[in-house]
């Protein structure tokens, strides 16, 4: 399921399945605190006079030399981060307001036997029964791991990948990037326990420091496990786990949509990756799977070789790891202390564990999304939020189309074809036409284990039962209370949850210069990911395919070219770069959005200048409206694990796109000396 989204990070288990990333952190406090009161309605916007907050401009900085920081330097400077949070902007803003609305929902369902939300919320606050229940809900399975032998190591597996347990080598099922109308299973490298194979391979001081941390945790894992001699056989893993790293593809590679697209049958897999039995995991309802995808066939043959090498312990080892490391947050606190420690604190520097009720809320959004998606879309979507935003994207599509047609470096023959592309979008605003059924899944009260081994179960259920079926168009890939939005290839489509469509993205009380440097340029940013250096590969039909000509495919590369080497020159700390290439589709999409939403915002005023406000013009306000949106303090292990392993560049490097914009210069007009500062020439335009 090729895809690009707005923001690092989601909420639902299917798209972290799907980005294979799906460590979540909790933690503990007041359960029965009151859930936070929602603001009345007003007539004035929610930031500043007319939708912007001027108070958190810092005007000691020029704007042509840092316009992030020039538009929110006292914002940043006055803002702390939350000690529950690893960074905080206004995406966050809005993950708390979402997170509380949210609560008010679950807190008056809770008592509700008849309700499953009620019923999953109630069992994660139950603090006492998971405290006293111990570790004994996880040990018929820790047994299990421990008395595999070498010949039953597939089949524990494949048992471990319905129960949502990572595995050297996880697959999904999603669109066949080539036969978008069919499903098929695709098979990705893995194995690692950190996030990338960077944390085992790159000799730095910082980098030594977090593997010794991931010894430790390792160690204390094994412990909680029962197991003796912990810190040789962490040891053991880690190693294991670095030879691994060693053959894993890059993230730059790995997001290439030609170079992971491999057909196999499984007997071709299996040849080319001996000494891993794949029958068992990749067996859905008896039936062994047919053609599939291998993402990374080089590295999942080398995974296979390193696990037919590896002895029977360090793998049981491994996998007991692996199976307390997902399940911490709903076993005792001292288990999920120890797994925060590692995965909360060293590698993203967030010193506490978030309250038992926001975890609650959490546990519950991904258990039963589409229940509680309902529920809250009835409650905070309006109509008329709706009906604007519909209007907004007509107009951002409407100004793509005619960017398309001004284009000077491609051919009139694949302009036919982007048009046509472009006309065959579909757009989902705020929530799904249908929603799941989740009455196959049995949610218990006072049973919060359970009823997380039994939702993943589920989920991996829900997954296979698509091979052979109809697409699911009406499927999303967010909840309504996620604050992201994303692109979707296969299915030729643009998405946009209900809790993302607020101030300060969008605000129907601000001025229409902010909104269309907000919300308007997310649009746009959804919309030209599909013309991206990736989803350009994709027709109209989101079909992987070639429709672009030589002459285009070169001219297009030599301008992404020059967008990977502005990014590659940004250091956010001294050594440490963006990597150009890893985040060229997020900034073309940023480059390309702010362009498309300017022209939007033009054609919406009909004609007219659009007036001065506070002293500020209309291009002053559309520019500003797009800084204001990446506001963000982030902590510096997060920061680093940022660097490493996110396709977004840093949030202050994406406001300052505007220096690619000649309509930045207009309006601002910084010093011919600025840091910021690009010839003419210079300035990267692509759509």
């Amino acid at each position: 399921m090729p895809y690009c989204t707005l923001n690092t990070g989601t909420s639902m288990k299917s798209m972290m399945i799907a980005a294979l990333a799906a460590v979540s952190f909790s933690a503990v406090a007041q359960a029965q605190a009151a859930p936070a009161a929602v603001q009345a309605p007003s007539n004035k916007p929610t930031y500043g006079n007319f939708g912007f907050d001027a108070a958190g401009m810092d005007p000691s900085v020029k704007p042509g030399d840092d316009f992030y920081r020039y538009a929110n330097g006292t914002w940043e400077k006055n803002t702390p981060i939350p000690a529950d949070r690893s960074n905080f902007g206004m995406f966050t803003v809005l993950d708390e307001l979402s997170k509380a609305r949210t609560r008010e929902i679950l807190e008056a369902a809770r008592s509700d036997a008849a309700s499953r939300p009620g019923r999953a919320y109630a069992s994660y606050l139950d603090k006492a029964t998971v405290e006293a229940k111990g570790m004994a809900p996880i040990q018929p399975w820790l047994a299990e791991v421990k008395k595999t032998d070498k010949a039953g190591y597939p089949a524990l597996l494949a048992k471990a990948q319905r129960a949502g347990i990572s595995t050297p080598f996880p697959n999904i099922v999603g669109q066949d990037d080539k036969n978008p109308e069919n499903y098929i299973l695709t098979v990705f490298q893995g194995g690692l326990g950190m996030p990338d194979r960077d944390y085992y391979l790159l000799d730095t001081e910082k980098m030594a420091k977090t593997r010794a941390a991931y010894l430790k945790h390792l160690e204390g894992m094994l412990t909680l496990a029962g197991e003796p001699n912990a810190a040789a056989r962490a040891k053991a893993i880690y190693d294991f786990e670095a030879t691994i790293a060693r053959d894993h593809w890059t993230r730059v590679d790995s997001r290439d949509a030609d170079k992971t697209y491999n057909k196999r049958t499984l007997a071709e897999l299996q040849k080319e990756a001996p000494g891993f039995d794949f029958t068992p995991m990749l067996t859905t309802g008896g039936k062994a799977a047919g053609e599939m995808l291998v993402s990374q066939p080089s590295a999942v043959a080398a995974t296979a070789k390193a696990v037919a090498a590896a002895p029977i312990g360090v793998l049981r080892d491994q996998m007991l790891v692996r199976s307390i490391e997902t399940y911490a947050t709903y076993l005792p606190d001292a288990v999920a202390e120890q797994n925060f420690a590692f995965f909360g604190t060293e590698l993203n520097g967030t010193p506490q564990r978030q309250e038992r009720w926001k975890r609650a809320v959490d546990f519950t959004v991904g258990a039963v999304p589409d229940d509680v998606g309902q529920a809250y879309v009835q409650r905070y979507f309006p109509p008329e939020t709706k009906a604007a935003m519909d209007q907004l994207v007509q107009n951002v599509l409407a100004a793509l189309g005619r960017r398309i047609d001004g284009l000077t470096w491609m051919q009139p023959e694949t302009k036919v074809k982007a048009r046509g592309k472009l006309a065959n979008f579909t757009t989902k605003i705020g929530y799904p036409d249908r929603w799941k059924d989740y009455s196959g899944l049995e949610v218990k009260s006072d049973d919060l284990f359970g009823n997380a081994w039994r939702s993943n179960a589920f989920d991996f259920a829900d997954g296979r039962s698509k091979l052979g079926q109809p697409l699911r168009r009406w499927e999303w890939f967010m909840t309504p209370m996620t604050i992201n939005a994303y692109a979707n290839f296969g299915m030729n489509e643009i998405v946009f949850p209900a809790a993302i469509l607020q101030p300060p993205f969008f605000d129907p009380k601000a001025d229409s210069a902010i909104n269309y440097g907000g919300i308007g340029a997310v649009i746009g940013h959804e919309i030209s990911h599909h013309f991206d250096d990736q989803g350009s590969k994709y027709d109209a039909n989101g079909k992987l395919t070639t429709w672009w000509t030589e002459k285009d495919v070169a001219n297009f590369k030599a301008l992404a070219d020059r967008l990977v080497a502005q990014y590659d020159a940004y250091e956010p700390t001294p050594g440490e770069h963006v990597k150009g290439a890893l985040t060229l589709g997020e900034n073309i999409g940023d480059l390309a959005g702010l362009a498309i939403a300017y022209d939007a915002w033009k054609a919406s005023l009909g004609g007219k200048p659009a007036p001065v406000i506070d002293g500020m013009t209309g291009d002053q306000r559309f520019f500003l409206g797009w800084a204001q949106i990446w506001r963000r303090n982030v902590r510096e292990a997060a920061a680093r694990q940022r660097l490493l392993t996110d396709p977004h560049a840093p949030d202050p490097y994406r406001a300052d796109i505007v220096r690619n914009f000649d309509q930045w210069y207009e309006a601002f007009k910084p010093a011919p000396d600025g840091k910021l500062v690009l010839k003419p020439e210079d300035r990267v335009k692509i759509w």
